[in-house]
């Protein structure tokens, strides 16, 4: 091998040991946001979901969509490291190239296909013993790599709890909104069984788990963005519409509703906006506005109505409307931009067809008419409100 392909092959092989090292750094040791676009991990995310969208599109039912949808997430990870590791052993394969091949079999055989498997049994810390170095760089180059292959694997074994631990704490909020939002949740749920129930002090207490359930999703998928692409375990949930219902219902007790303490509902606010804004620039997904109202002048009106009709007291409704919208021009956009990029559906304000909530069903039974209906629905009234 000549002098050039030599040092070609030393500095492709160096920048490409730096390029994957830095970036497992970055997605499992470093516990902060990295702003710097060009990453492997970024662009390995940016590309691969794009083609899976493109697949997930052509599939018509939703039981089936959100099956498929759910397993890029895990799958990724797996795909990552693999990544991960081929680009490690490339590399060092390419640095014993570079050196001239100072490893040899039994028989004398070298080459870059000898340094490639060179490569690869110590990464993965085999030692067979077939092949082995010839020179002291070349050994040296071997100890780094077993150091290297260890600490990478070690690493990623670390991570993998981390995650689905993060995955999991996000998860059991969503499930206990069930019963109090309906499935899927939507904020006229929410509000409707709280004031139908005299309970819209108890929403006071709930904003406030929720400010706190939202600081943790910032923190951890800010920290591990793969989270983002986790779905939730039932098709018609998700950490996004779960948290566009709490910023609904947070938004409309602000605007005008009493009975709940507004300072919480500011807070609440607040944390579940600054979540869904760093989102959005974590997944560069700028702000869009919806194409379609969400919620529009007659839902409005059925909304206070039943609020009312529940015993709520509502503040003046010319300007409880105009507050309303312009606290729903603070999220919207980015809720509308981060759904459209994770293909989730949001929750509307109102539901406009009927729906069961989960814990009311099972495999076995689909009907509600032996359970007792309470707050949740009204004798004589459809299961879904409106």
């Amino acid at each position: 091998m000549t002098g050039l392909m030599s040092f070609l092959a030393g500095t492709f092989g160096s920048a490409l040991l730096i390029i994957v090292l830095w970036d497992s750094f970055e997605v499992i040791i470093l516990p902060r946001r990295v702003t710097r676009r060009a990453r492997l991990s970024r662009l390995f995310y940016r590309g691969s979901w794009r083609a899976w969208c493109v697949l997930a599109r052509q599939i018509t039912q939703t039981k089936r969509r959100e099956r498929y949808l759910g397993v890029y997430g895990p799958l990724s990870l797996l795909v990552l490291l693999a990544i991960w590791a081929t680009g490690v052993i490339i590399g060092f394969a390419l640095l014993h190239w570079s050196l001239g091949s100072a490893v040899a079999t039994s028989s004398g055989e070298s080459g870059f296909g000898i340094d490639l498997y060179m490569s690869g049994t110590t990464f993965f810390t085999l030692g067979l013993g077939d092949v082995v170095p010839r020179s002291t760089p070349a050994r040296v180059l071997t100890v780094i790599e077993a150091g290297t292959g260890f600490a990478l694997l070690a690493g990623v074994i670390g991570y993998l709890p981390v995650v689905y631990t993060a995955f999991s704490r996000r998860e059991s909020n969503i499930s206990l909104l069930d019963a109090r939002a309906s499935s899927p949740s939507t904020a006229a749920e929410l509000l409707r069984r709280h004031a139908r129930a005299g309970s819209l002090p108890d929403l006071t207490e709930l904003f406030r788990e929720w400010e706190r359930w939202s600081a943790e999703v910032l923190e951890s998928h800010v920290s591990y963005p793969v989270l983002c692409y986790f779905r939730s375990q039932h098709d018609n949930q998700s950490w996004l519409g779960s948290l566009t219902t709490i910023l609904d219902a947070a938004a409309f007790t602000i605007a005008g509703l009493d009975g709940v303490s507004q300072w919480q509902a500011e807070l609440t606010f607040a944390m579940a906006r600054h979540s869904v804004v760093d989102l959005a620039q974590i997944l560069n997904a700028p702000p869009n506005r919806p194409p379609m109202e969400r919620l529009s002048t007659t839902d409005f009106e059925r909304l206070t109505g039943w609020m009312e009709a529940a015993g709520a007291t509502l503040r003046d409704r010319a300007d409880f409307s105009r507050r309303l919208t312009e606290l729903r021009a603070l999220y919207e956009p980015y809720v509308h931009s981060l759904a459209g990029r994770l293909l989730v559906t949001l929750p509307p304000w109102i539901r406009t067809s009927p729906s069961v909530d989960n814990w009311r069903t099972s495999a076995w039974e689909r009907s509600t008419g032996k359970l007792p209906r309470s707050i949740f629905a009204d004798p004589g009234e459809d299961e879904h409100v409106g």
